[in-house]
């Protein structure tokens, strides 16, 4: 490929879902139909939690965290892609592109950091209950997710500013809907040695440990369930962890999918539909997860929704 000037690069093309013209209708009415749904539910829980004064506990703390993060992270990505379906054009800019690099990666290992620490929340409760209010106190929780805001954002400011050096080739078209980093690294004629070991690591980091921490905590939570003599008394220990059970499940499932997907297949449609499955679907679906999981947000729903519909006199 030819190398061009990185003063020179002005855009980027987007040529994952949008390379069939007949298609771009159906591809526009389904993803502006999800992203209102996840725009939506993510807001309801939001709400319900907010008016519901049983619901302003660490858990439900952290899930108003996770669903504002879920708001941001499709909103990166969507609008843009809705945009370009619209106006027919595949651009995005330069300074576009990496600060939509930039983004995603804050909102996916926020994600990631967000339910390691819902995890460890379960654990506190169900592994040490009577100290429950005295280790997840009020300022504890507010550092955690302060903790794992700035971990984020220096991990995706750290990918951004070592892209910046990058010269690209005239080869400017990404084979997706957003633009993703590593293959954004693909398209540059440089050396993206550093890149790449980057990457590499920040990947082992931010899923393997969090992953790993997870697995623990739900080895101590089950471990302690089993002790408890009562039928009645596990089943409501196990219901409080079966929505954040299942949403770990598809957010590191659809994750796996994605790195599987680009293992094993060259195919831009693949790796595309792969991407989508990862970064729009789990964030779509959490709110019905949680709603349809927890009683307790199931009553704060209907709650709301009863008071959305009295008419103010």
């Amino acid at each position: 490929m030819e190398p061009a000037n990185q003063t020179c690069i002005s855009e980027f093309f987007l040529m994952g879902l949008t390379y069939v013209p007949e298609l771009q209708p159906l591809i526009f009415n389904v993803f502006l139909l999800m992203y209102l749904i996840t725009i939506m539910g993510n807001l309801l829980i939001i709400l319900a939690v907010s008016i519901d004064s049983h619901l302003h506990t660490p858990m439900y703390f952290f899930l108003c965290n996770l669903s504002f993060t879920d708001i941001c992270a499709s909103t990166t990505t969507v609008p843009k892609l809705l945009l370009n379906i619209q106006a027919h054009d595949q651009s995005i800019t330069y300074v576009g592109c990496l600060s939509q690099v930039c983004f995603i990666l804050i909102f996916c290992v926020l994600e990631s950091c967000l339910l390691t620490v819902m995890a460890y929340d379960r654990y506190v409760a169900i592994c040490q209950p009577l100290r429950y209010t005295i280790i997840m106190n009020p300022f504890l929780c507010i550092l955690l997710v302060l903790l794992s805001l700035v971990i984020s954002t220096i991990n995706a400011l750290l990918h951004t500013l070592l892209v910046l050096p990058l010269s690209f080739c005239t080869e400017q078209d990404i084979p997706n809907f957003f633009c993703e980093l590593g293959q954004v690294t693909k398209l540059a004629c440089s050396d993206t040695f550093i890149n790449i070991i980057i990457i590499y690591t920040a990947t082992i980091i931010f899923s393997v440990i969090p992953l790993s921490g997870i697995i623990f905590s739900y080895f101590q939570i089950v471990s302690s369930i089993l002790k408890i003599p009562s039928v009645g008394g596990r089943h409501k220990a196990f219901s409080t962890c079966g929505s954040h059970l299942s949403v770990v499940s598809l957010f590191y499932g659809t994750g796996l999918g994605v790195y599987m997907s680009s293992s094993v297949s060259n195919s831009s449609s693949s790796n595309v539909i792969a991407s989508m499955m990862y970064s729009v679907v789990p964030q779509m679906l959490n709110p019905f997860i949680y709603s349809f999981r927890n009683n307790e947000i199931k009553g704060a729903l209907r709650k709301f929704i009863t008071v959305a519909m009295v008419p103010i006199k």
